[in-house]
């Protein structure tokens, strides 16, 4: 849909739009990549039902999705399999080692002259950057099982390999190669919705009522696929209009609640980006990155915007949400100084994202949560005996026997939950804090 002209001719406002949606995460802590996390995710969503909305005919839904690591077992048999096609037409066999190559999850316009162009775009900036392009591979979807309006409007679904040049360190350094060249393919207009693009994670989503996302996706149905982690969502979009491309999760958060101070919080992040310097990317290469938010997307995506700006920059995923959505420091006397040091500091960098919000995050090696200050969206969670963590907006979403639980909570007002699972360990939020406390002095950023 073309939002201006809508605007146009109608009462919509998109700075009006809110949520109240169903999340949930699933985490091996030890960082072990199994079935069962991807096969816990999807149950998770799919008791979820209540939370997702749905138009009146009861076959397309709001939208629903799921984030995962990227699956080198089942990328790595996908590729042997002839299912990567290279610019040239031949076969892309070797995908070459874990996290040696970026996968990027296109939703392509259906006029195959537009997708042309834009295929060819990628391919084109990729070469630019200085990384090579593998190929390209259609994901495999049952389109039978979509309502006419999600069928109607469906995006041609289509991943793309890039290798990781041996310049560039895996994890985060390939990832902003890619953060850049994605932002300069977004800015060509070609049409194209870009759902995630790295090394590290990958965002299954569509307009799909819950129990869609399984069936629509063959690639979630293989037993091939594994993950240490997953984070999902289901969309309840109370007076937005759904699309496939605002379903969550977004490409590093799923969403639940509101951001109500969201038009200022855009405003300060494009007044400062005159002034912008980075130790990260070159003069150059902030040019290709800004504007940093699109404010087309919903509150949630210009939240995720931000997020991965200050996450490209160097600052730590757990860091940056704290800022984002920091503690009710301000006329908290019972706060120790140093913490409201700390807050008062960042304050001064960036404004709070405020409003009743659940977040989950994830960058593919930690996964985590927080709640807004008022704590307003529940959020509850398990720790079973074998080291798994279930998080979800409600309890019930996984029949677990009693015996088998370890730990039974929830999380807080302003407090954060982190499990790293390179480091294999939970990390509370009150040790999460002091990390940075002690730190922060040091990891300043020149990015403002």
């Amino acid at each position: 849909m073309n939002l201006k002209k809508e605007n146009a001719r109608s009462l919509y406002e998109p700075s009006f739009e809110h949520d109240n949606c169903g999340i949930g995460a699933v985490v091996n802590i030890d960082g072990t990549k199994s079935r069962r996390v991807v096969e816990n995710a999807l149950s998770i969503v799919e008791k979820l039902e209540h939370r997702a909305g749905k138009d009146a005919s009861g076959e397309t839904g709001d939208g629903v999705g799921i984030l995962l690591q990227i699956s080198h077992s089942f990328f790595k048999k996908a590729a042997a399999g002839g299912e990567i096609i290279a610019p040239d037409g031949n076969a892309v066999l070797n995908l070459g080692a874990e996290r040696d190559y970026g996968v990027g999850m296109f939703f392509f316009p259906q006029d195959e002259f537009l997708r042309a162009q834009a295929r060819k775009m990628v391919e084109s900036l990729s070469k630019k950057e200085g990384m090579r392009f593998l190929g390209w591979r259609k994901v495999p979807v049952n389109e039978s099982v979509l309502g006419n309006k999600a069928r109607d409007c469906m995006p041609c679904i289509m991943q793309c390999f890039i290798e990781r040049p041996s310049s560039v360190s895996r994890g985060l350094g390939f990832d902003r190669k890619l953060y850049i060249l994605r932002r300069e393919f977004e800015k060509t207009k070609f049409g194209t919705y870009v759902a995630s693009f790295s090394s590290r994670t990958i965002v299954y989503k569509g307009m799909f009522l819950v129990q869609q996302l399984r069936t629509f996706y063959s690639d979630l149905q293989s037993e091939e696929y594994v993950s240490a982690l997953a984070i999902v969502h289901s969309r309840f979009s109370t007076n937005t209009n759904p699309s496939w491309q605002r379903a969550h999760p977004n490409r590093f958060i799923a969403h639940n609640g509101e951001i109500n101070t969201i038009r200022g919080n855009v405003d300060r992040m494009f007044a400062r980006e005159e002034n912008l310097v980075s130790r990260d990317f070159s003069a150059d290469e902030i040019k290709k990155i800004l504007p940093a938010v699109d404010q087309t997307g919903s509150d949630s995506a210009m939240l995720d915007n931000t997020l991965e700006f200050l996450v490209m920059n160097g600052m730590p995923l757990a860091l940056a949400i704290m800022i984002l959505i920091p503690e009710p420091w301000k006329h908290d006397d019972s706060m120790n100084a140093e913490k409201k040091d700390f807050y008062h500091y960042w304050a001064t960098m960036m404004e709070s994202w405020d409003g009743p919000a659940a977040i989950l995050f994830s960058d593919g090696d930690v996964l985590g949560a927080t709640l807004d200050r008022n704590g307003l969206r529940p959020s509850r969670y398990y720790i079973t005996k074998d080291n798994c963590l279930i998080l979800s907006s409600e309890v019930g979403v996984l029949d677990i026997p009693e015996s088998e639980i370890a730990v039974k909570s929830r999380l807080m007002p302003g407090k954060i939950l982190l499990v790293d699972t390179e480091a294999k360990r939970l990390i509370s939020d009150e040790e999460c804090k002091k990390k940075y406390l002690e730190l922060y002095h040091g990891i300043i950023l020149d990015i403002y």
